[in-house]
């Protein structure tokens, strides 16, 4: 079994969605003031909810797995090379890196051997 739906309340879903297509690749599938549906290629579905307030639990966050440490490493520097501040990628459980999306969520990008 494979989750594939993920819906997660941002405070503004228009950034919120732009960091989602253009960082991971996911297509806007449809869109209003309060919500946007995304997709990708693997049958991920993500909602993203206006929230007028976030506060999620200190350790929650989404993780997008990469095919390499290489892509890893060009979403850091892409990231970085638009203003994002994080730690860099180190290893750990993974080749991983976290940043703070707008809207309130943290995302995790990693890599390791499926």
């Amino acid at each position: 079994m494979k989750l594939n739906h993920v819906n997660l309340t941002v405070t503004d879903v228009s950034t919120a969605a732009h960091f989602f297509e253009k960082y991971f690749n996911l297509r806007k599938q449809a869109s209003n003031q309060g919500l946007t549906v995304l997709l990708d290629d693997d049958h991920l579905v993500l909602t993203l909810m206006k929230a007028g307030q976030v506060n999620y639990p200190g350790s929650f966050h989404v993780g997008f797995v990469q095919e390499s440490e290489e892509r890893v490493n060009e979403i850091y520097q892409q990231l970085k090379d638009d203003g994002f501040e994080m730690k860099p990628p180190r290893r750990s459980h993974a080749w991983t890196f976290y940043v703070q999306a707008p809207g309130g969520v943290t995302v995790e990008v990693l890599s390791w051997p499926i």
